[in-house]
């Protein structure tokens, strides 16, 4: 029997420090799907010439072997320009065949390009769509939401195609599931997840070392106590909230680490600035994966501000590693959470969220890391990734052995 082609459509490049849930889930279908794929992605150039941008090259990512083709070429994808990525990814893929037995999207925009390709096709939504429709300047969105009318004409046109749609998030799966009641059998909620390989919690000995450890490379006080956010610094995560909540917190042994880069970051810093916490707050560019866990098990706890969300990676990245997450009602995070692995904040002012962050720096026993690690067990991408995949093998399998018969 041959071997399935499952070919992935997205902006991005695997081997750069990148930011966003969705590099993240497409890096862990590469790593946990079932050897019996093989897997092409179709994504962005980093100028690599060994990879030139419209040509199939092989590739390796966790030990696995894929082919690659980079569209376009794409430098930072962190910083969104003037011109959507998605607009010129899309552009790129106009004139091309990429048929395949199963074709992975993440973006509806780019499956304009694909009416006339024949496979199987899967849709992820990362996103509460409605609410980046609704998106404003200060809760950030997405260019659609100037044109939310030619939006969901256009989704209506393109989503019937999908014969499997997931969504990270219960609230978009369900309006998925109204909107569209015809197909609502080919929606469901698939949560995002955790790489257990890289993300799991110390002992209570090596995390407290590793914080001190963490404090003296910052040339801090050893007394330092850490609080994380990583991630985009765009509109949907209302990182100017995040500042002014630290800077309501005023507690001298906090220090905000900030892992991210984005189209605010000069705004970030002019208001670390303003607000005269430049000895308090660290910014870093986007880490690679072990680095940022290490980040994640010597903070104290890890925040979210966003004014909406799917389901935040970040959380349950944190979650695995022990640490609590406070965060802004946003997304599916919320509804996962409990009493003793974090907080939601129901008001989005800097003092409140101050006010639950303080919660946290006071009582740490209420937050115990075998409580954070319980709650993201389920999340576990060695299981959830393999288990859909092998799914997708198996009928697939049964499609051919049917077919095979037919012609016997």
């Amino acid at each position: 029997m041959s071997q399935p082609t499952l070919t992935i459509f997205y902006q991005f490049n695997p081997w750069n420090p990148t930011i966003g849930g969705i590099q993240t889930c497409i890096r862990y279908v590469i790593k946990y799907a079932p050897k019996e794929f093989h897997i092409r992605l179709v994504g962005t150039g980093n100028g690599d010439p060994n990879m030139p941008v419209g040509q199939w090259s092989d590739a390796e990512l966790f030990g696995r072997k894929f082919s690659f083709m980079p569209l376009i070429e794409l430098k930072n994808d962190n910083i969104r320009g003037l011109v959507p990525t998605t607009v010129k990814y899309t552009m790129a893929l106009l004139g091309r065949d990429f048929s395949s037995d199963f074709m992975q999207f993440h973006r509806i925009e780019p499956t304009i390009a694909a009416s006339g390709w024949s496979g199987k096709r899967i849709f992820y939504i990362h996103n509460d769509i409605e609410q980046e429709i609704k998106g404003s300047s200060e809760g950030g969105g997405i260019l659609w939401r100037y044109f939310p009318a030619a939006y969901y004409a256009l989704e209506s046109r393109l989503v019937r195609q999908f014969d499997r749609i997931l969504s990270c998030n219960t609230k978009a799966a369900k309006q998925y599931q109204q909107r569209y009641s015809d197909i609502t059998e080919r929606i469901s909620y698939l949560p995002n997840t955790v790489d257990g390989d890289v993300f799991y919690s110390l002992s209570s000995s090596e995390r407290e070392a590793a914080r001190i450890k963490q404090a003296q490379e910052l040339g801090l006080s050893t007394d330092t106590r850490f609080i994380l956010f990583a991630g985009r610094l765009h509109p949907q995560k209302q990182p100017l909230l995040l500042i002014r909540s630290f800077a309501a917190l005023n507690d001298p042994q906090a220090h905000l680490l900030i892992v991210g880069q984005g189209e605010l970051e000069e705004d970030v810093r002019a208001e670390i600035t303003r607000l005269e916490l430049s000895n308090r707050v660290t910014l870093l560019p986007p880490l690679a994966q072990a680095k940022l866990a290490d980040l994640y098990r010597v903070s104290s706890m890890f925040v979210l501000t966003s004014a909406y969300e799917g389901l935040c990676r970040g959380s349950i990245e944190a979650l695995a590693c022990g640490t609590p997450v406070v965060t802004t009602r946003a997304g599916e995070t919320p509804n996962f959470l409990t009493a003793d692995s974090g907080i939601v904040c129901e008001e989005q002012t800097p003092v409140a969220i101050a006010d639950q962050w303080r919660k946290v720096l006071r009582n740490p026993e209420n937050y115990p890391s075998e409580a954070c690690v319980r709650v993201v067990k389920p999340y576990d991408a060695r299981y959830v990734v393999n288990g859909i995949y092998t799914e997708l093998l198996e009928n697939w399998q049964s499609e051919q052995g049917q077919f095979s018969g037919v012609y016997a």
